[in-house]
């Protein structure tokens, strides 16, 4: 018997199911195609918006440089702009302090040794800072830093889980709502301190960083001093790169 012939005396249930699994087919094949292009659509936009972030950072360096020749052309002093961002390693354990200083350092997110956070800058948190210095290093991160944390050693915390942020969706899942839908807006949030700064910190677990290559002598002195604790400005960026 021909196959026109079995598909003409098919019972009427079967032709209908048969329909109905071809329109679920075409229906699934057209929404993952849609999908498909959505997807496309949105790497183009991100990739257009790290490409903006870069030229920002270059040309706010260049202006920094430039204003930086002009004073010593001029004979003056260049002073540079105050900084809003802080990046904050513990270093040392708590026993034996006081309640004051455990919860500062519950509240800065540093609830173990080599645990870091970064914090924004104002006159409350530099009054944490130095009230816990002796337990703490920290300084100004560079953008560089701050990627090679993010990529390197950068997990989200949802619903109180720590998740490895393996694809832009996890970011754009948690932070969407917020124009923050990959990890180059969650970076450039994060460096420049954006209004919706407290959403991405939140959004990062504090880092876990590995023992500083070569170790960390004298830690109960201040860093002016030679030791490790305190602000040592930028040269947080080395302590940085020897603990990812």
């Amino acid at each position: 018997m021909s196959d026109a012939a079995k598909t003409s005396f098919a019972p009427e249930s079967i032709l209908k199911k048969r329909k109905a699994r071809e329109e679920l087919r075409a229906k699934a094949l057209a929404s993952r195609a849609e999908e498909k292009k959505a997807a496309k659509t949105r790497r183009a936009g991100m990739l257009k918006r790290a490409e903006a972030y870069v030229k920002e950072y270059t040309a706010a360096e260049k202006e920094l440089v430039a204003a930086r020749r002009a004073a010593r052309a001029s004979g003056d002093f260049f002073v540079d702009p105050e900084a809003k961002l802080a990046f904050v390693v513990r270093i040392r354990g708590i026993n034996g302090v006081s309640p004051k200083t455990r919860k500062i350092l519950q509240l800065l997110r540093l609830r173990q040794i080599n645990n870091g956070a970064f914090v924004r800058l104002n006159k409350a948190t530099l009054q944490m800072l130095t009230l816990v210095a002796p337990y703490i290093a920290w300084g100004y991160p560079n953008m560089k830093s701050i990627r090679e944390l993010v990529y390197k050693r950068g997990f989200a915390k949802l619903n109180k889980q720590r998740v490895a942020i393996t694809d832009n969706s996890i970011v754009e899942a948690a932070l969407g709502e917020h124009g923050i839908v990959c990890v180059e807006d969650l970076i450039h949030e994060i460096f420049t301190v954006g209004p919706k700064f407290k959403e991405a910190n939140n959004f990062l677990w504090p880092f876990k960083l590995s023992n500083a290559v070569g170790g960390m002598e004298r830690k109960l002195s201040h860093f002016i001093e030679g030791g490790q604790a305190g602000n040592r400005e930028t040269k947080i960026n080395a302590l940085i790169q020897r603990m990812l």
